[in-house]
């Protein structure tokens, strides 16, 4: 399995470029994603979770104990506090052209925005390049802000294209300004790029790494004592994290046997950062929730991952979540 990423050095050069007002106007429409382009990934832990992962039950099983990203806990670490929790992006039945898409987001030309269309590998994409000098100079600022955003969920959260944004990450982006949650959308293409790994047996596991190595070592993450900052709405959980010294130079071999022998006692169930809040567990009556990816759906079974929460006497509240029905299938096509 290969872990490669985009390079991301553009992204990180452009955000140090920026003054505290246009990186507060970034953070208020798009919470901390722009944490996500100072992580770096360790390759070896990756690789060694995925060898842990259950597509069938979608969790990794350490030993004998049962873990996964939850909706919960990813919305903590992104910050994404502007949005309507339970309304999730659905991809339209008659989207936009592509090339419109890209003329409404860039204010640029028909024919620039034709110019730009790419076909990878039988996905339409644009890019990185054509985006990048129009982050650097755009004249409108909350252009560049929208811009440096859509980049970052298209080359650090969903890249499909090294180097490349697909189109339906534009189609994504264009519906967070209708207040969807971003949170069941990145977990079910999370979930469905480690199942792809485990069932092919090799690919390349490209998507999300950088919140799934924050999300494992966090429940590593020991102390005495929770410091009490933490549950400033102020604090953040990626922020806090990039400061914190981690294991390095840590073999795939040694990760491997941590999680063999892990034992309940080993893991930090409930996240240092992770507040007291209502826990989604079911639709009506099902205990799987059906998650919407960008391309696919699965199914979500947050009642296996229970105790990450710690909420089973503490804070546990029936939440019903209304949802569209899915198929497993792939999306329909886009229109140029």
């Amino acid at each position: 399995m290969n872990v490669r990423q985009n390079n991301l050095k553009d992204l990180v050069w452009i955000w140090n470029q920026w003054d505290s007002d246009t990186r507060g106007i970034f953070a208020e429409r798009y919470g901390d994603i722009a944490n996500l382009i100072a992580i770096n990934i360790d390759e070896r832990l990756i690789q060694a979770m995925v060898r842990f992962w259950d597509p069938a039950y979608q969790c990794f099983t350490f030993n004998q104990e049962d873990m996964a990203p939850t909706i919960e806990e990813y919305a903590a670490l992104l910050r994404v506090d502007n949005v309507q929790p339970y309304k999730i992006y659905v991809k339209e039945p008659k989207p936009m052209t592509f090339k419109k898409k890209l003329m409404r987001l860039t204010d640029m030309t028909d024919t620039w925005a034709k110019k730009q269309i790419k076909k990878k590998n039988e996905t339409i994409c644009i890019p990185w390049s054509s985006l990048r000098d129009l982050v650097l100079n755009h004249p409108d600022m909350l252009k560049r802000v929208n811009l440096l955003a859509l980049a970052i969920y298209g080359l650090v959260i969903f890249p499909k294209v090294l180097g490349h944004l697909e189109v339906g990450v534009v189609d994504f982006f264009e519906r967070l300004k209708q207040g969807i949650n971003p949170v069941p959308t990145i977990l079910a293409e999370t979930f469905r790029s480690l199942s792809n790994c485990r069932r092919k047996g090799e690919g390349r596991f490209i998507r999300y790494a950088q919140l799934l190595n924050v999300w494992i070592l966090s429940h590593f993450w020991k102390v005495e004592r929770t410091p009490f900052h933490m549950f400033s709405k102020t604090f953040s959980p990626l922020e806090a994290y990039l400061k914190k010294e981690w294991p390095k130079e840590v073999t795939e071999q040694h990760w491997v046997s941590v999680f063999q022998n892990l034992r309940a006692e080993d893991i930090t169930w409930r996240a240092l950062w992770i507040s007291p809040s209502v826990l989604l567990y079911r639709v009506r009556d099902q205990d799987w929730v059906p998650l919407l990816g960008l391309w696919r759906g699965v199914g979500y079974a947050p009642l296996l991952v229970q105790r990450v929460r710690d909420t089973a006497k503490s804070w546990k509240k029936v939440h019903l979540m209304e949802l569209a029905l899915y198929a497993d299938t792939l999306t329909q096509d886009y229109d140029l």
